[in-house]
């Protein structure tokens, strides 16, 4: 069944009094506490997995614990140790499926992390600049102060996409270091920095519009064919999209053409126990009419906005719920199952790695890039 009829699901079941979430409501079995990891405090990440908490609480007395990370690893570290269930996270989601870039270090190598759902909001993710620093293309960001958030692979190639649009690369900026994402929007504030990468109505964002320096969001074309190009190049996971909310006066009478991909991304690892994957999908897709309104952000949680075909599989709990409501696809059936052999192949892989005797980091790495490379052409698959 195709996500559009699903529109005619729910107008059925509003005629006989219910609603899809309330159909499987009775169902959902939660454990008094859970915890995520999420973005830092006051972002729209960390602030969209506080609202969906207090719809858990109001409706099933659960106490959501929001634990902050500061970045990718930091994030994480958590889920991989078992301290957190669930993590709310960005782009990383698709780096440490693939065991690329900061997870190619030895310590970490490819996850088997798994999706429940995922927000596609009216915003976009993109790179915000100072607007007194007179940057109106991403062209202009040569010779400029840009930020570059220590262990955030996800803010990081996100801004190496931007600049791969305007045809430059990090050698063509002036980078400049923060230890976190919130630093470096507050760096921008401070006028350490000109620009920085972000979601268009994370908090930060707001703040910086409110500063005596404003800010500005460069567009990115969709019809820039050559633009778009090398920006797939450096991050094949970016989606064309229009934002209709967010910091320097965007709305829907003032969209911004951009860039984007889900955010939050739900996921857990996939030997996360089945009965809480499926209970929370359930929870919070029955609950999204209860918190939906609490930021605009939280209507990318709707049924209709879910990213059902990304880069990184669901889980297979969460996979049963969406299809007993009807919204999942032989089509999305295969593409998750082609993602979830793709997972495989990189496991194997990387267990070889274990016996190599490869005592310098970087060397390391670039052994684990050429095993990797070879592993997902050998089995047919684009590395």
């Amino acid at each position: 069944m195709k996500l559009r009829t699903l529109s005619g699901i729910a107008a059925a079941l509003v005629l006989t009094g219910a609603t899809v979430g309330q159909v499987f409501a009775g169902e959902v079995k939660l454990p008094s506490t859970l915890a995520w990891s999420a973005y830092n405090t006051g972002t729209t990440g960390y602030n969209q997995a506080v609202a969906i908490g207090k719809a858990l609480k109001d409706k099933y007395g659960v106490s959501l614990r929001v634990v902050p990370g500061k970045n990718d690893i930091s994030r994480l570290t958590p889920l991989r140790k078992g301290k957190v269930q669930f993590v709310a996270n960005g782009g990383a989601t698709y780096f440490a499926s693939e065991g690329i870039s900061l997870f190619a270090a030895r310590e970490w190598g490819p996850m088997k992390l798994r999706l429940l759902m995922s927000a596609s909001s009216d915003a976009n993710l993109q790179v915000g600049t100072a607007k007194d620093a007179n940057i109106n293309t991403y062209a202009d960001l040569k010779g400029k102060r840009v930020a570059y958030v220590i262990g955030s692979d996800a803010l990081n190639i996100g801004m190496e996409a931007m600049l791969a649009f305007g045809g430059l690369t990090w050698s063509d900026v002036k980078k400049v270091e923060f230890p976190g994402y919130g630093a470096s929007w507050k760096g921008l504030v401070n006028g350490q920095a000109d620009a920085a990468f972000a979601s268009t109505v994370s908090g930060p964002t707001r703040k910086m519009e409110a500063s005596p320096r404003g800010i500005f969001w460069p567009s990115v074309p969709h019809d820039d064919t050559a633009g778009w190009d090398r920006l797939k190049k450096v991050a094949p996971y970016f989606l064309k999209h229009t934002a209709t909310i967010g910091s320097g006066g965007i709305s829907k009478e003032s969209p911004l053409e951009g860039a984007g991909y889900p955010y939050p991304i739900l996921i857990t690892m996939a030997d996360q126990k089945d009965d809480l994957v499926y209970s929370l999908t359930k929870a919070i897709n029955s609950e999204y009419p209860n918190f939906k309104d609490a930021m605009p952000a939280l209507s990318g949680w709707a049924l209709d906005r879910q990213a059902f075909t990304w880069a990184v599989p669901h889980h297979e709990a969460a996979v049963k719920y969406w299809k007993e409501i009807g919204a999942w696809s032989d089509a999305m059936q295969k593409h998750n199952d082609g993602l979830i052999k793709r997972q495989d192949v990189l496991a194997a892989a990387w267990s070889t790695m274990a016996g190599m005797n490869i005592s310098d980091d970087d060397a390391y790495k670039k052994k684990w890039s050429q095993v990797r490379e070879a592993a997902l052409k050998g089995a047919g698959m684009n590395p």
